[in-house]
C-alpha cells in the first residue's frame, strides 16, 4: 500500500511515520519511507548517525539538470517533462534496519505550481514512488500537500492526518481535507494522538465526526522520552506500539 501521512506540525507526524515503517518491516514487509517534510527527521529518528552524509533529492541541480535537459543556474524555458527516475531510489536511499530511506527535501507548491526543471523533476519521482514501486511506501508530508500532483494523488491508498486534541489541530486538518478532495484523494482516515483520556477522545470524535478515525493512540511516555533522545526508535515496546499496529490493520 501507498499511505501519505500529514498534519500540523508538532503532532508526531514524523514519529508515527517511522514506527508505522519499522512494525511493517518487522513483519516481513518491503518499506520506503519518504521523508517530504521540510524539517527532514526521519533520519534522526531512524538513528543513522549524524555524519553520515544525506544530500536530499532537490539538492541534486546537477543530476536534476542532467536529466531534464538543462543547464545547472541558467533559465530552462524548455525542458524534458517526463525524466528518467527509476534508478533514483535504488541510488539515493539509505538502508537503516531494513527500512529504505529517501530523503526528497523542500518540494515547491507541486499541485499547482511552478513548471520548472526541479519542481517537474521531483514529481515525476514521487509520482513514480507512489505508483510504481512494488512495496509499501509511506510518505511523511508536511502539513500542506499541495506537492501532490492529481496522478500522483490518485495512486495514494491512503491519506492519513494525525491530529492531537487542540483545536488549531482540528483546524489543520479541515484545510488537508480540503486540499485532498480537491486532487482527488477519497480515502482519508483521522490518526488520533497524544490522547490523555476520555475526555481527549471524544473531543476529537465530535470536531471530526465526519471522518473515518483510524484509531486514538493514548500519550505515551516512550516516545516523549525518544523525542528528547533518551530513547531510540527501535527500543520502544509495549502498548503504543499495538495501538499502532492496530491503526495499520484499520489502513
Amino acid at each position: 500500500m501507498k499511505i501519505a501521512v500529514a498534519g500540523k506540525g508538532g503532532v508526531g507526524k514524523s514519529t508515527l511515520s517511522a514506527l508505522m515503517a519499522r512494525i511493517l518491516q518487522e513483519s516481513g514487509h518491503k518499506v520506503l519511507l519518504i521523508d517530504a517534510d521540510p524539517d527532514m527527521n526521519q533520519a534522526s529518528l531512524l538513528g543513522i548517525p549524524e555524519d553520515t552524509k544525506i544530500v536530499p533529492i532537490s539538492e541534486l541541480k546537477e543530476l536534476i539538470a542532467e536529466r531534464t535537459g538543462t543547464e545547472v543556474n541558467k533559465p530552462a524555458p524548455l525542458f524534458t517533462m517526463n525524466p528518467k527516475v527509476e534508478d533514483i531510489p535504488d541510488k539515493y536511499c539509505i538502508t537503516q534496519h531494513g527500512i529504505k530511506l529517501l530523503t526528497m527535501g523542500t518540494i515547491r507548491k507541486g499541485g499547482g505550481g511552478c513548471a520548472c526543471p526541479e519542481n517537474t523533476f521531483l514529481k515525476v519521482l514521487l509520482s513514480h514512488l507512489i505508483i510504481s514501486r512494488d512495496e509499501w511506501v509511506i510518505l511523511d508530508m508536511e502539513a500542506g500537500i499541495e506537492h501532490l500532483g492529481r496522478g500522483t494523488a490518485l495512486g495514494v491508498d491512503r491519506l492519513c492526518i494525525i491530529v492531537e486534541p487542540s483545536l488549531t489541530s482540528m483546524a489543520t486538518a479541515f484545510r488537508i481535507n480540503k486540499l485532498a478532495a480537491d486532487i482527488g484523494i477519497k480515502k482519508i482516515g483521522i490518526i488520533g494522538n497524544k490522547i490523555q483520556n476520555e475526555e481527549d477522545r471524544n473531543f476529537i470524535r465530535n470536531n471530526l465526526n465526519n471522518f473515518e478515525i483510524l484509531g486514538l493512540l493514548k500519550h505515551s511516555d516512550e516516545i516523549r522520552m525518544m523525542n528528547t533522545e533518551n530513547m531510540a526508535l527501535f527500543n520502544i515496546k509495549g502498548d503504543i506500539m499495538t495501538q499502532i499496529n492496530n491503526v495499520i490493520k484499520a489502513i
